[in-house]
């Protein structure tokens, strides 16, 4: 799947940029293949319109904010949040013709995080109680591109069987590779849910980072796939500490995404620091990076094209529900006779992977 040949992920909220990199002045990002112009307004509400003006095609990123509006750096002109054009210097007091206008985007501010939506919205942006619950403290984890398309991540993300070798320098248990099942597994209308319980190895970071002495212990995990690309991990400790991590992948292009990283928990900097807490989230996410930018970023949508194991049913979900996205039908709609796989065809091949 090359998502910037799917018109219909653009009707998704992606976080594109921590907002604080817009305070000192206008910045640009790419979003499937569509190059943005960010500012903040007069309000410091964040605003987002295709990054060409539509005098001479200049960036308008490369401009400055006068007045809550964006100024091509060319002749001038300006823009507001809504894409029109409220100031042309060269006319002077004359009317501002109708047509000299910009594409926006809806766009707003969540988690610390600038939100765009390029079309209708489909869903609304992610609902993390922890993010509102005075218990919780946010950590900033990074903020950096990967060359791997989202869907790799999402479906690396609910594998259970990649830990113990990819992570077994920093909670896997290489010599126990067969994966727990899942204690309960849920599709929602636009994504899916899971729980599972896994033994993990305590390093010396990690044992600091959970007020652990055991070598050894055990994650209660509950994973949440948000369609297309973001997923919550809320990790729950034996000794009641929650550490919740939100990841999502915004496509930039067919062959890289922006990865958001932050986490959620219910301790303090002073039990511990948060920049031990990113320290060891970060080597184990490098730890991923470096398989999945080795993968193939036209994820197949077809079962057929891959080989599969009963671990692989949240991708063989993941990758039903986007097939018929992508296809404009009800995910039970779509026939099998066309070699893609309807919601038939993926329950037999779970069926088929999945012990007995």
């Amino acid at each position: 799947m090359l998502v910037t040949q799917q018109p219909v992920l653009k009707r998704f909220w992606y976080p594109v940029m921590p907002i604080v990199e817009l305070a000192a002045k206008p910045q640009t990002f790419q979003l499937l293949g569509e190059k943005l112009a960010l500012w903040l307004d007069r309000a410091g509400k964040p605003s987002a319109v295709r990054d060409r003006c539509c005098h001479r095609s200049a960036q308008l990123s490369q401009g400055e904010v006068i007045e809550g509006a964006i100024r091509c750096p060319y002749h001038g002109w300006s823009f507001n949040g809504e894409g029109v054009c409220v100031n042309v210097p060269q006319l002077g007091e004359g009317a501002i013709p109708k047509t000299y206008r910009v594409d926006a985007y809806r766009c707003q501010e969540r988690y610390g995080y600038v939100w765009v939506c390029l079309n209708e919205p489909l869903t609304d942006l992610p609902d993390l109680p922890e993010a509102t619950d005075t218990q919780f403290r946010q950590i900033p984890e990074f903020y950096e591109q990967w060359h791997c398309a989202g869907l790799r991540l999402m479906e690396n993300s609910f594998d259970n069987a990649h830990p113990h070798f990819v992570h077994a320098k920093t909670f896997g248990v290489e010599q126990e590779p067969v994966p727990p099942q899942p204690d309960s597994f849920e599709e929602t209308e636009f994504g899916l849910r899971m729980r599972y319980v896994l033994p993990v190895f305590n390093s010396d970071v990690q044992k600091q980072n959970l007020q652990m002495e055991s070598g050894r212990t055990v994650r209660i995990s509950e994973g949440t796939w948000f369609m297309p690309f973001i997923r919550t991990l809320k990790i729950t400790y034996p000794n009641g500490l929650v550490h919740l991590i939100f990841t999502a992948a915004t496509p930039i292009d067919d062959r890289s995404s922006q990865i958001v990283q932050f986490c959620l928990r219910n301790d303090t900097e002073e039990a511990v620091t948060a920049e031990s807490v990113v320290a060891f989230d970060r080597a184990v996410t490098l730890e991923d990076r470096a398989i999945l930018e080795g993968t193939d970023y036209d994820v197949p949508l077809s079962v057929s094209e891959e080989q599969h194991m009963a671990t692989d049913k949240p991708g063989i979900m993941m990758r039903r529900k986007l097939a018929a996205l992508v296809k404009g039908v009800g995910s039970r709609e779509w026939g099998v006779g066309s070699g893609e796989f309807s919601t038939v065809a993926s329950e037999t091949v779970i069926s088929a992977i999945e012990p007995t």
